[in-house]
């Protein structure tokens, strides 16, 4: 009876493993169809993201492309700039020196002015100056001040 016993157990083994393998190969099918899915799926996302970076490299060097060139304009409008202060500096700087020169005769002008006056207690005539004394032709009122440099001047 135990052989039998045995037996029954060995051939309810067995049935049960006539099933298993066909339940073993259904799950491993269906194991397999889902990893292929899923495998199916990454490689779509992976290309998905690899599209979006794509796209997203090409408008990077549009917008670069782009502020080189605002880049390069300003630069450009800033050597422009830079080369009329230049010149303006050096218009400005030789008005500067014409102006100093100018006052510096004006400041002559009076100071021999002056000389005359105090020369003109001893003489009717001045040798010097050919000048009647008592009349200063140099004492004239806007002599005195002092010449201002206006922004026309700037446009010789």
């Amino acid at each position: 009876m135990a052989t039998s016993s045995g037996n029954t157990a060995i051939s309810t083994s067995g049935s049960d493993g006539d099933q298993n393998p066909m339940k073993l190969d259904e799950r491993k099918r269906k194991r397999m169809e889902s990893n292929r899915e899923s495998a199916r799926r990454s490689r779509m996302r992976k290309q998905q993201h690899l599209d979006d970076l794509t796209a997203q490299i090409v408008q990077l060097r549009k917008e670069n492309n782009q502020i080189l060139q605002t880049i390069n304009l300003t630069n450009q409008q800033f050597l422009n700039v830079d080369a009329q202060n230049s010149v303006l500096r050096a218009q400005m700087n030789e008005l500067s020196q014409r102006l100093d020169s100018l006052n510096g005769i004006i400041n002559d002008m009076n100071a021999l002015g002056n000389l005359e006056d105090d020369l003109g207690d001893f003489s009717l005539m001045d040798g010097h100056f050919g000048n009647i004394v008592g009349y200063n032709h140099w004492d004239l009122g806007y002599l005195n001040q002092p010449i201002m440099a206006s922004a026309d001047a700037l446009n010789y």
